[in-house]
């Protein structure tokens, strides 16, 4: 058995976790906050961060969320998410490192950084500039994503693709922390209470990180 190491608010694990639930494979979960790693984390990763993938009976260790998709992109035939021509491909890859270095980068972290880990490791409170310009830079994206839906059926083309699934856990984060304001978002929104509604997407909706709770619409489905 798999087993994933990860904590409640990683988008890169989130993804892995869609991936892996959407193609049927089975796997554990295993808390582990990377602020305070421990030394076997540290010996399967040691880049210290998270997600990572082990495998003890086979010992086979996977880190870094898009290897760990594309290790099973490549050793599962069900429900592919890196699929069609290879123009096709390549948009998916495109929009997988927007979503994960770009959107991260813009939203995710700062939010993260603010919200969660400076009430939980650092004691502080909140810088509201760093959180208002996160949600600025959060609508920027969103409003990219509308085009997106505008113009294909999901976000990448005809199909669901890991694009989706990158997307999906970036925005369920951010939304944790209260940093998307969905007001003139509606293609968004749509797509997005779209993918909430897949059995993949349902454990994440309830799972909540000590001490910080999410906004009342976060698991509502037609949000």
């Amino acid at each position: 058995m798999w087993r994933l190491y990860q904590f409640p608010l990683c988008p890169f694990s989130r993804k892995v976790r869609l991936l892996l639930s959407e193609k049927g494979v089975g796997y554990e979960l295993w808390r582990e906050n990377p602020w305070d790693a421990s030394d076997e984390f540290w010996a399967l990763n040691p880049a210290g961060r998270t997600p990572v993938l082990h495998d003890p009976e086979r010992r086979i260790a996977l880190a870094d969320s898009r290897a760990i998709c594309e290790y099973f992109e490549e050793t599962v035939d069900k429900a592919p998410m890196i699929n069609g021509t290879a123009a096709n491909r390549a948009e998916i890859r495109r929009l997988v490192a927007l979503f994960d270095e770009n959107f991260f980068g813009d939203v995710t972290m700062p939010l993260l950084h603010e919200r969660m880990k400076k009430r939980l490791v650092l004691r502080q409170p909140p810088d509201s500039r760093i959180l208002r310009e996160a949600m600025k830079l959060a609508h920027g994206h969103l409003d990219y994503i509308d085009w997106l839906i505008d113009n294909r059926t999901w976000l990448a083309g005809a199909t669901m693709s890991l694009a989706d699934l990158a997307a999906a856990a970036q925005i369920s984060v951010a939304d944790y922390l209260g940093g998307i304001d969905w007001a003139g978002h509606e293609q968004t929104r749509g797509w997005y209470s779209v993918f909430k509604s897949r059995p993949s997407f349902r454990p994440l909706l309830s799972e909540r990180m000590e001490v910080i709770q999410p906004p009342r619409h976060y698991a509502e489905l037609d949000t």
